[in-house]
């Protein structure tokens, strides 16, 4: 199977410092106030919130095709939840939040699918022993 690679530099220190995240044709800075505050840049956080919400997409497709139906669309937004704890951040919780066109289904087994596409998802599944997620999963059109 493919390996994937991505790449952080980070210079300085902590609060002071700044780094640069690449991976494939995406290349963006970061810092303390773009993690930890509301600063310019982005961040790790975003970074695994755009994984699982292109994993799970993907996911999804894959399983509504494989039980018979046709997407047209699934469009994912991963929001995570960065806690801080007496043992310093953590990642607690993604929330995944689909909506999907999808002819010829009805609710029931679209929410039963994307259940299914959420549990199954490689980048769920590598998440799940520590973070809690969450799907709200929006049949549209």
């Amino acid at each position: 199977m493919a390996v994937r690679q991505a790449e952080a530099v980070w210079e300085g220190n902590l609060r002071e410092g700044n780094g640069t995240m690449k991976f494939g044709t995406f290349s963006g800075p970061y810092t303390f106030a773009s993690r930890f505050e509301s600063g310019e840049g982005t961040n790790p956080e975003e970074l695994i919130g755009a994984a699982h919400a292109g994993c799970f997409s993907m996911a999804f497709s894959a399983e509504l095709d494989r039980a018979g139906f046709a997407p047209i669309r699934v469009q994912t937004t991963a929001s995570v939840h960065l806690t801080k704890g007496e043992s310093g951040f953590r990642v607690t919780q993604i929330d995944l939040v689909t909506e999907a066109v999808v002819p010829g289904i009805d609710a029931a087994k679209f929410q039963e699918i994307a259940e299914g596409a959420k549990n199954g998802c490689p980048i769920s599944q590598l998440l799940m022993p520590g973070a809690t997620i969450t799907l709200q999963a929006t049949l549209a059109g």
